[in-house]
């Protein structure tokens, strides 16, 4: 079982929901497969991206069951954060029983404007509480989501007092240069994965590991291309993808995220299990699924990958 910090290309995963509104362990599984296969290094499964705290703890625990069977699971990070503290523990040992020793964790949300000490006490009463060495943790700082920021003293606290534990968090912030680039430039080793491949390069540049993003889902495969130009020397190249991906990234940050993903996914796989979304997400209308193809196919995506193209487009092609 791996216990290192995880590098690499990581996409934010979605969660197939059947009509029933119940998780679609199967075709989630089907798809992790696929993004492993073409680009991804790994996958953060039960994000934001994957609608975690839309589904019960009880559907939560039926996913990990299923991917840390199904999928390899030194390629995982599961997360494990929820509103309640039981519950986070529970998941927490859940994702551990099922072999996945990565987690992503977001702090207790609902109440907001805590203190450094409140945040800190609702990692570290996790972390007391699970009781077990193999516990692998990165913090998931969403402020924008969860409204309840993870403040850098609180971090460099945590690294200090569980430095076998948290290994590494996830800066979905939007705010590198004042939240990440700190990170690694006072922890050198310390994980920091931006959460918008827009601040890629940025990061590697700076010993970041690689990246967790929703639209991974789609364009993983140039988020690698950087990757791979930045670890073998080739800062030109690097640059030049990074170009194209935070292109193409903004395209898809018009929309909302998780949305557009699984209308991509479903137009890549033909599977209708991908139109479903828990509320109070809504599929996209089709004047706004109009305007995401068209601007993909003006940005020449579809043309080198035909895969996500609407039927239409790929029968013309």
């Amino acid at each position: 079982m791996s216990t290192g910090p995880r590098k690499g290309i990581y996409a934010a995963a979605i969660t197939a929901i059947g009509a029933d509104r119940e998780p679609d362990t199967h075709a989630t599984v089907e798809n992790g497969r696929w993004l492993l296969a073409n680009g991804c290094d790994g996958l953060a499964i039960l994000g934001t991206t994957g609608e975690a705290n839309s589904l019960s703890v009880e559907q939560r625990e039926r996913i990990i069951e299923t991917v840390c069977h199904d999928l390899p699971r030194e390629r995982l990070m599961l997360g494990t954060g929820c509103c309640a503290l039981a519950d986070s523990v529970r998941l927490t040992r859940h994702a551990l029983a099922a072999g996945c020793p990565h987690v992503l964790m977001l702090p207790t949300f609902y109440y907001k404007n805590q203190s450094d000490d409140a945040v800190y006490a609702s990692f570290a009463e996790v972390f007391e509480r699970v009781g077990d060495s193999r516990l692998r943790v990165y913090l998931y700082h969403f402020p924008q989501m969860s409204a309840t920021p993870i403040p850098l003293a609180v971090v460099d606290r945590l690294i200090a007092d569980y430095p076998e534990t948290v290994i590494g968090l996830k800066d979905s912030s939007g705010d590198f240069e004042n939240y990440a680039s700190v990170l690694l430039k006072s922890h050198p080793g310390f994980a920091v994965f931006p959460g918008s491949e827009r601040f890629l390069l940025d990061a590697l540049k700076l010993g970041g590991p690689g990246s967790i993003s929703a639209t991974s889902n789609v364009i993983c495969h140039l988020a690698g291309q950087v990757l791979r130009h930045w670890e073998q020397g080739s800062v030109e190249l690097a640059e030049q993808a990074q170009a194209n991906l935070s292109r193409l990234r903004a395209v898809l940050q018009d929309f909302p995220m998780l949305v557009a993903a699984k209308q991509l996914t479903l137009q890549r796989s033909g599977n209708p299990v991908w139109e479903h979304l828990l509320p109070p997400m809504l599929p996209l209308s089709d004047e706004a699924r109009g305007r995401l193809n068209a601007a993909l196919e003006q940005a020449g995506f579809f043309a080198d990958h035909p895969e996500f193209a609407p039927a239409a487009v790929q029968a013309a092609q």
